[in-house]
């Protein structure tokens, strides 16, 4: 066992489980490009691999990583705070949030409803660097939870930490297809076993691959970028990609849960399944039918201040992706 147990770490750290990039879809390679997104697929074998899931009330730990204005921390922390707010206007982040809840562990326990925003961490003046490798990315949160003021509080059964890195900082395999990762940190390495997540602001480095459909790839031409609803389009491409990331671990923390394929250390999650799509009729390349402004912003969905624009998730009962802004509801 002890001679193995190098070779496995070193498998499960080689691979984190990479989040969704709007462009182009990560999973035709998995299922065919007969697969359809939005109904009912053959193809699609998401399974209970009998691991734990976030059943207790959620706990999201947002780490500011480098220069952050406060504007740009209230359009995240506004949207984490949405997740369990009922009371926003339809179709709504709570409203996205109940597929996700249709999730449970071995003894039927649901996803939790709550989900809000702890204790926060600022590290303005990048204490690792402005180039992160994943191992860094753990010694991050290390920093954070071991911090001599105000360190973050350890919460291993319903806590997530949410690595946020400035828009000038660079992370292993930023802009090469990912914009963010979740896994779990090591004990070795932290001291305990924490799910996490890492989520970049791309406005300089890559908003086409990573803030689309705010901006879009230099590599298709006449393709006209929409209008962020809250006028960042780097924090505003990161929303999606935190909700992809605070969905998949939440449904599978601890990557022995809820996935589909059959390799663990490739898994492909719950917002995997669903990667651009934002309306009815998404999939491939089109976004689906979203929602517009009168101030002309695109959106699909309210929270409790603002709008945002987020992935749907995939319903294990129904078989198919779905959002709260779906055309049939």
């Amino acid at each position: 066992m002890s001679q193995l147990a190098p070779l496995i770490l070193t498998l499960f750290f080689a691979a984190p489980v990479l989040c969704w990039r709007p462009w182009p879809n990560s999973t035709d390679s998995l299922y065919g490009g007969s697969k359809k997104y939005e109904g009912s697929s053959e193809f699609v074998h998401l399974k209970y691999h009998m691991g734990p899931v976030l059943t207790a009330n959620i706990t999201v730990y947002p780490i500011w990583y480098g220069t952050w204005k406060s504007s740009q921390k209230r359009i995240i922390r506004d949207f984490i705070d949405s997740i369990s707010a009922a009371d926003a206007k339809p179709p709504s982040v709570s409203g996205w949030w109940k597929t996700v809840r249709l999730y449970t562990d071995q003894t039927d326990n649901n996803i939790s409803r709550t989900v809000h925003v702890g204790e926060q961490k600022n590290d303005r003046f990048y204490s690792h660097g402005k180039s992160l490798t994943r191992l860094s990315v753990q010694s991050v949160i290390k920093s954070a939870v071991s911090a001599s003021t105000r360190p973050l509080p350890i919460n291993p059964k319903s806590g997530v930490y949410l690595l946020l890195t400035s828009d000038d900082v660079y992370v292993q395999d930023f802009c090469n297809n990912v914009c963010g990762f979740h896994y779990f940190t090591f004990p070795s390495i932290v001291g305990y076993t924490l799910p996490y997540a890492w989520v970049g602001n791309s406005a300089k480095l890559c908003a086409g691959v990573c803030a689309y459909p705010f901006a879009v790839p230099d590599y298709i031409p006449g393709l006209k970028a929409v209008k962020s609803p809250n006028g960042d389009v780097g924090v505003d491409g990161m929303i999606s990609v935190i909700a992809h990331e605070i969905a998949e671990l939440s449904t599978n923390p601890l990557v022995n849960a809820w996935y589909a394929g059959q390799d663990p250390v490739f898994p492909v999650e719950i917002a995997d399944l669903c990667e651009g799509i934002y309306g009815t009729g998404g999939g491939g390349s089109y976004t689906g039918q979203m929602l517009n402004g009168r101030d002309g912003a695109t959106y699909n969905m309210n929270g409790i201040r603002r709008r945002f624009l987020v992935q749907w998730v995939w319903n294990h009962v129904l078989n198919y992706c779905t959002g709260p802004n779906a055309l049939d509801q």
